[in-house]
């Protein structure tokens, strides 16, 4: 018998509380690189280059449409500075991140280069991620009798064979790759 690790969580973080299930964790490095095409890149808050505040939407469906509609197609504001701006020029060039919401997944970064699965169609075993994610289950190493994480399913990697047993949700039956 392996040694699951240590729930760093106490059982109350990084778990669907619904159903028991943790939420998994997976190096990017072991899916596809195509499935990350999907994922949706966060650049995050718009901020004013000059003062650094965040900035307003100005298109028509905000509420600073008014005020501002008469500068052009400036797409923000700053409510400091009152400049208007361009989208270019309020986000970061680099991405601070990812998500992913289909399917049934709801994926999102973690760490520097992983991938979090926070709600899946799909779960296996694994030992804990912890401590560096307190009371997940690290899908890069499954176990028979490691704790029940939401995982990513076969489709997501090579020859379209998951690392590890993997389980529907809805059934509780093993899924078999096609």
């Amino acid at each position: 018998m392996a040694y699951a690790g240590i729930d760093y969580g106490l059982g109350q973080s990084n778990i669907d509380t619904a159903n028991g299930i943790r939420y998994g964790v997976i190096s990017q490095n072991s899916i596809m690189p195509e499935c990350t095409d999907e994922f949706e890149q966060d650049y995050g808050k718009p901020t004013c280059p000059e003062c650094g505040n965040e900035c307003a939407d100005t298109t028509p469906e905000s509420r600073h449409w008014e005020s501002y509609s008469e500068h052009g197609c400036a797409d923000y504001v700053c409510m400091t500075c009152e400049h208007t701006l361009d989208s270019s020029e309020v986000f970061s060039d680099e991405s601070l991140g990812f998500s992913y919401d289909a399917q049934g997944y709801r994926l999102t970064n973690c760490l520097d280069f992983d991938i979090f699965v926070i709600k899946s169609p799909y779960y296996t075993f694994a030992q804990f991620c912890s401590p560096c994610v307190p009371g997940a289950g690290n899908l890069d190493n499954p176990m028979p009798d490691g704790v029940k994480t939401y995982c990513l399913g076969h489709d997501w990697f090579d020859e379209s064979r998951a690392p590890y047993p993997v389980y529907s949700v809805e059934t509780g039956e093993q899924v078999n790759p096609e």
